[in-house]
């Protein structure tokens, strides 16, 4: 009887240290099984995979969900930190023509990506995975927070060949946007939230122009530019309207046992980290 007792003591002391860096919940705040996210994510067209930059559990969980679609679907891959005129260095890159060194030198890679996407991009290059550099090239991001969309009309076709097709679609009201006039208050304008569209649009652009039917494009990207269905998954849905999408996105929470109510839909599936997670940068 003793040792029983001993043995129930000591298994609830265990689970009473069990701190768990992640857990994952779909949009109802219900707990979900990694397994289970699987295999509806091997289900879509499209998987927008939503991280926080500096967040090594996003990254690492990134690097898993690939390698196990890989095994059952034929994929392409896609990311926010490669900008549409660095295709060419990253195409290099994978094809074996230039080298990691190269890459660096030849494209504006984001300072974490050695650790942080690098290890994405390598297992493209093993599987011979295609990669999209989908993100509009920055200058013109900045073109537009300070001019608006007027600003990109003057452009040569070589330079608009690196953004989505003109007019850009914008929709002022929706939350998203409108929430970044409102975080930023004074020190924003109109047009900051017409840059982020901008992105958007430019990123959807590029994702569904690689994407072909049968395939699974995994694009990574800032949680921001795919929460609540918005953002590039907007854009997306203009384009095909009945393409499968599925959304992830990645939160910090003090505590990680239920998910606060304000994360609740904000993705089809959610990572909650613990906030005081070691950061990349």
């Amino acid at each position: 009887m003793r040792l029983l007792v001993l043995f129930l003591t000591l298994s609830l002391t265990l689970q009473a240290r069990d701190k768990p860096a992640y857990v994952l919940y779909n949009a109802q705040g219900k707990k979900l099984r990694f397994e289970k996210m699987l295999k509806q994510l091997q289900r879509q067209d499209v998987v927008l995979f939503g991280e926080l930059h500096n967040n090594p559990i996003s990254h690492w969980l990134e690097l898993e969900v690939t390698q196990a679609c890989a095994e059952k679907r034929q994929l392409i891959l896609g990311a926010e930190m490669f900008e549409q005129d660095n295709q060419q260095a990253l195409t290099s890159y994978l094809h074996g023509k230039i080298t990691a060194k190269g890459l660096d030198s030849s494209a504006r890679l984001w300072k974490n990506y050695r650790t942080d996407y690098a290890p994405l991009v390598n297992f493209a290059k093993e599987k011979n995975i295609p990669f999209i550099a989908t993100n509009v090239p920055r200058k013109y991001a900045s073109s537009v927070a300070r001019g608006g969309f007027e600003s990109l009309s003057n452009l040569s076709m070589e330079e608009k060949a690196c953004i989505a097709p003109l007019p850009i679609a914008y929709d002022a009201n929706l939350p998203g946007y409108q929430k970044m006039l409102t975080m930023m208050g004074e020190h924003t304008s109109p047009n900051m939230p017409k840059a982020q569209a901008l992105k958007d649009a430019t990123m959807a652009h590029f994702i569904f122009s690689n994407w072909t039917p049968g395939t699974l494009f995994i694009h990574y990207n800032g949680s921001y530019h795919s929460d609540f269905h918005e953002g590039i998954s907007w854009y997306l849905k203009r384009s095909k309207s009945d393409i499968k999408i599925a959304t992830i996105a990645t939160v910090t929470q003090k505590e990680i046992d239920s998910l606060l109510p304000e994360h609740f839909l904000k993705a089809d599936y959610i990572i909650c980290v613990e906030e005081d997670m070691t950061s990349t940068y």
